[in-house]
């Protein structure tokens, strides 16, 4: 009866591995189907000011979408103590620790990896999650570059994984609303959509190049990144304002909006061209060693004509709207226009000056109720929840929408690097007849052995 036994079970594990093969999964993609009542185990990558906001949101999901938190990393140790003593006060579980995100790849009891890292770590890490057969949850913007952002999209469709990028207004009801809104026409034909990212910055100074700190491993923090001696005025946050590794507040605070007006206007595809102008203001280069443009005014155009307008200020400056908005969207219909800071929103009709219509409280009696009933933690929650189902489609913010949103203010700062206008052919993803601007789609070199390959 053993014998036979054996032989059954032996015979459904070979039967299934056919299937499996037909079906196109590999045995690592196959691991990361997840049952409905299954544990998920998760991992962060990154464990700065976002970072903290991921191991908050686990935790929060622990029990409502049984989420165990087991490992956190970073690649300076200095972080561990603070985001360890938050999840196992919150959970009841201390978490184990790495520097190295290639441990947590290797271990097959993790299911899902969410990276809070710098935006040039996006891409690989995310190729990397994928490859072994894990989901990813990145933060915005998606990719450091055009060319990233299509093989991320690769690597979730190649190892059938879940990518969900860090937009997390797709997962605000009072958002979703506003969009539905726009969409069904409530201020007629939306042909026009403004972003705002009023973020005044001071100047932060500059360093000579100096001995990385001890807790810091700086070759794993470089990553992708050409070698260039460690200096503390281009490290922690301060990344942003480089052109090897950050975007400037156009791709930091700016892909929020661009996404939120994207999705307003409701276009799943490329702008056909873009143009951007900007400088440094109010600061000086000889006190600042800051190369990206703290003020910046961007437009593109759909192909069916209707625009898109952004707007970076990193001075003083006023709101806009009545909504006193600094960091939010305006969109213009035919029959009047609708303002969106965060989650309110109000739409007012043709040159009435009361609006119409307008976003529910978010506190108080009729207050708006999140999706997921995990407060602060929906876009975590829809992303357990898309794991479960295995549908991209149930992801509220999949790699495709984030790529998208992405491919905006990359248009931006190349149009403003080379200081003219672009035509882009969004089909191949490359710009028309322009092989100048297709030398920034990507990274001229990447350091090995951290390289996006590729083919994924």
């Amino acid at each position: 009866m053993t014998k036979r036994r054996d032989f059954i079970r032996k015979s459904s594990v070979g039967t299934a591995g056919i299937a499996i093969g037909g079906m196109g999964f590999s045995s690592k993609s196959y691991a990361s189907i997840i049952g409905a009542n299954d544990r998920i185990v998760a991992a962060v990558v990154g464990l700065g000011g976002r970072g903290g906001a991921h191991v908050s949101a686990w935790c929060t999901l622990k029990d409502s979408k049984n989420v165990t938190l087991k490992t956190l990393c970073d690649v300076d140790e200095l972080l561990f103590a603070q985001r360890v003593k938050t999840a196992e006060s919150r959970t009841k579980v201390k978490p184990s620790i790495e520097w190295d995100m290639r441990r947590i790849f290797d271990d097959k009891e993790i299911n899902v990896v969410s990276f809070a890292t710098p935006n040039f770590w996006h891409a690989l890490g995310t190729i990397w999650a994928c490859q072994a057969g894990k989901h990813v949850y990145v933060e915005k913007p998606a990719c450091w570059s055009i060319t990233e952002g299509r093989r991320m999209i690769e690597a979730s469709t190649k190892y059938n994984v879940r990518v969900q990028v860090g937009h997390q207004n797709r997962s605000s009801a009072n958002v979703i609303e506003a969009i539905k809104f726009l969409h069904s026409g409530g201020i007629g034909d939306v042909y026009m959509a403004r972003g705002l990212c009023v973020k005044p910055r001071d100047s932060f100074g500059i360093a000579n190049d100096s001995t990385p700190p001890p807790t810091l491993h700086y070759d794993n923090w470089l990553g992708p990144v050409a070698y260039r001696p460690y200096n503390e005025k281009k490290g922690h946050y301060n990344w942003h304002w480089f052109w090897e590794t950050g975007n400037g507040d156009t791709g930091n605070q700016g892909p929020h909006q661009f996404d939120i007006a994207r999705w307003g206007l409701n276009k799943n595809e490329h702008p056909v061209t873009a143009y951007s102008i900007g400088g440094i203001f109010g600061i000086n280069p000889a006190d600042c060693a800051q190369e990206t443009p703290n003020t910046q005014s961007s437009v593109f155009k759909y192909n069916d004509g209707k625009m898109l307008e952004f707007e970076t200020r990193g001075r003083y400056s006023n709101s806009e709207s009545s909504l006193e908005t600094k960091i939010g969207n305006i969109f213009f219909g035919t029959e009047g226009y609708l303002e969106l800071n965060g989650d309110t929103w109000k739409a007012f009709r043709k040159r009435e000056k009361v609006p119409f219509a307008g976003s529910k409280p978010t506190t108080g009696p009729g207050k708006v109720e999140t999706l997921t009933g995990e407060e602060g933690a929906e876009h975590f929650a829809n992303f357990i929840n898309a794991i479960r189902s295995g549908k991209n489609e149930d992801l509220n913010c999949s790699i495709k929408e984030g790529h998208y949103s992405a491919t905006l203010p990359h248009l931006a700062n190349i149009s403003h690097r080379l200081g003219r206008g672009l035509n882009f052919d969004g089909s191949a993803e490359k710009f028309v007849k322009d092989p100048e601007a297709d030398v920034l789609l990507t990274r001229k070199e990447y350091r090995k052995p951290y390289i996006v390959p590729d083919k994924v």
